[in-house]
């Protein structure tokens, strides 16, 4: 074996140490943290593993258009004292995004930024999330929310159902894992109202839905939009029926699809299934995002067939399959999916593979074996 350390590990021995000292630190310090952290890696002669630094989406004609937003996901943290990985993967996502160059117009977080809905968890989160230089937007999820009801969540980044207009696009934010209630009839404490939705395959939840309220919200805030302004909606959830047993699924997908429908150029981008997962139903293009805690297996059943499968991860390998990404938004309002995998090659999904029925731009598949 060579005596001469990788780039990579230089690179993460030096982070390690500086940032031994996060369960301490309030946020002012934070910022002065990541500084040492990126001096520690100048020093040691390394730029971090992923580092997206000038990079541009560009059309074929080198010719860029439209805006990009960047995303991180499903970051699960525990307290740093119980586990501190998912701590620093979150860290690592946040430097990721603050070195892309130009960068994003906004950064989108996918939800489950909490394991357990714990105060402690969320505000950690909101803590790390603080430091994105460009402006942030939330969206909450089922390990955010459960605990309390979504009390905490809402304290720290308001109400989970919101939209908003942009260079001529409509953002759409849903709460996607509304379930029927469970737990009083059963008298469960907090504590086991949230690790039943959080064992998502354990059989004794309720399905995912959006309720009739939010859909009922939805069609009122696209009342005044026109047709054919495109529409970018975000739910945690997939919003159509991927895979029940895992709860990879909302119950009132094709009501919400119906809302959406009569609009010309419609995407759909979810978190919750921490992989690249890519799916169309009539004129809705919809993307899954990767997470930075773990990668999820593919269902075994009822995969999408636009979806372009990564051979699994490395088991041995906690950062493989994870990662953060981008968003290119057109001037047509259709998108550009870029997934900035940690620990293998970016893979794009290009609007015109979706809007050609995968008859264009088919990206490659995985050229890794399985584990």
């Amino acid at each position: 074996m060579s005596r001469y350390k990788s780039v990579e590990t230089r690179y993460y021995e030096e982070r390690e140490r500086v940032y031994r000292g996060l369960a301490n630190l309030d946020r002012r310090s934070f910022l002065k943290v990541s500084a040492a952290a990126a001096a520690a890696a100048a020093t040691a002669g390394v730029l971090p593993p992923g580092s997206f630094s000038n990079v541009r989406v560009a059309h074929a004609d080198g010719k860029a258009d439209g805006f990009r937003f960047a995303y991180i996901s499903d970051s699960h943290l525990y307290p740093e004292k119980k586990n501190d990985r998912f701590v620093r993967a979150l860290l690592r996502a946040v430097e990721d995004i603050n070195r892309l160059d130009p960068q994003p117009d906004f950064v989108f977080y996918g939800g489950d930024l909490a394991q357990l809905g714990r105060p402690e968890e969320l505000d950690l989160g909101a803590k790390i999330l603080a430091e994105v230089r460009a402006p942030v937007k939330m969206m909450v999820g089922e390990h955010d929310w459960y605990y309390d009801m979504g009390a905490k969540w809402k304290s720290l980044f308001g109400e989970p159902t919101y939209s908003w207009d942009h260079k001529g696009v409509h953002f759409v934010v849903l709460n996607s894992v509304i379930e029927e209630d469970f737990w009083t009839a059963r008298n469960l404490t907090p504590e086991q109202r949230m690790g039943t939705v959080a064992g998502l395959d354990n059989g004794a939840q309720n399905p995912f839905t959006v309720g009739d309220a939010q859909i009922a919200w939805l069609k009122q805030d696209l009342a005044k939009v026109n047709r054919n302004t495109p529409l970018v909606v975000f739910s945690h959830s997939p919003l159509y029926k991927l895979y029940k047993k895992w709860n990879f699924w909302t119950d009132d997908a094709e009501k919400v699809q119906a809302v959406l429908a009569p609009y010309a150029k419609v995407t759909v981008i979810h978190g919750h299934t921490h992989q690249i997962l890519t799916n169309r139903v009539g004129n809705i293009h919809f993307h899954g995002m990767l997470s930075t805690a773990w990668p999820w297996p593919y269902a075994p059943e009822g995969m999408p067939e636009y979806t372009i499968q990564m051979s699994r991860p490395d088991p041995f390998n906690p950062n493989d399959g994870c990662g953060d990404g981008r968003v290119q938004v057109h001037t047509d309002g259709l998108v550009d999916k870029i997934y900035d995998l940690w620990n293998r090659n970016p893979i794009t999904v290009k609007k015109t593979y979706l809007s050609s029925g995968g008859k264009k731009d088919r990206p490659n598949p995985p050229s890794r074996p399985a584990y």
